[in-house]
């Protein structure tokens, strides 16, 4: 210790020269939180939890599901009290329009339930027109089939669907495909995940549409319409959970 004129004491310096730690050196020396690493960890696994529960409502929910299901039973019920596909193709058509009318009442968005009214009265028309009631389910059947092969391009081609469908809902949009890799990694995945359960589908029920029993057909296209759809939604939900967090979209303001 050396005397500074005054009789004042300089305090002595402590170093890893003089064989000390300077993160032992006292309460008086900075350093970091012990729980900033835990704390870090804990925000990026509650943002990926955030994003991950966008995938039920950004494929339309229980009630959007429910809406393009419950047409197809109405159908199947009523060609088999009637016997007569105009009727069973109009109960169906109807039951859709008032799907879409109701979400118009609450201010609802109509786009699922207006895609269902869609296929519903494409597949009323072919029907009606052929006199087969089995081509009702026939739209469907191409559209499952047209869903899994667009999946399946867009998975090759690095632009994931299910990453571009979940994209604006986390605020991301599309930021996963250059900035983002694991989150790239995680939607191929998931999107490879639909292809292989929603082509259950089509394979399973496309022999049947060639075999005319109509009544299996109906029963198992009400059956196979909500689980897999679920199932895909869970895998997907799964799969985000352990991806890293999405990196927010900048958008810039104008002046």
């Amino acid at each position: 210790m050396s005397n500074l004129p005054g009789g004042e004491s300089a305090a002595p310096t402590v170093g890893v020269a003089d064989g000390i730690d300077p993160a032992q050196a006292g309460p008086g020396t900075a350093e970091p939180g012990p729980g900033s690493a835990e704390e870090a960890a804990a925000r990026d696994a509650a943002a990926s939890k955030e994003a991950a529960e966008t995938v039920l409502k950004a494929f339309g929910g229980v009630r959007g599901m429910v809406d393009m299901t419950l047409p197809g039973l109405v159908f199947i019920v009523a060609f088999n009290l009637t016997h007569v596909v105009a009727t069973a193709a109009w109960s169906a058509l109807g039951l859709s329009a008032l799907f879409v009318v109701i979400r118009l009442f609450k201010r609802e968005t109509i786009q699922h339930a207006f895609g269902g009214v869609f296929g519903v009265a494409i597949g009323a028309w072919i029907s009606m027109k052929t006199g087969k009631a089995e081509n009702f389910y026939l739209p469907g059947l191409l559209y499952s089939v047209g869903y899994c092969v667009t999946l399946a391009v867009s998975a090759l081609v690095r632009w994931p669907l299910v990453g571009v469908i979940l994209g604006p809902p986390t605020g991301e949009m599309f930021t996963w495909r250059r900035q983002n890799p694991g989150r790239l990694a995680a939607y191929t995945k998931a999107t490879w995940a639909w292809v292989a359960i929603m082509g259950i589908k089509p394979l399973i029920l496309f022999p049947l549409y060639f075999t005319g029993n109509v009544n299996l057909l109906g029963w198992l296209k009400v059956a196979l319409g909500i689980p897999p759809m679920l199932l895909a939604m869970w895998v997907t939900w799964q799969i985000l959970l352990k991806a890293p967090p999405p990196i927010k979209a900048e958008i810039a303001e104008e002046e």
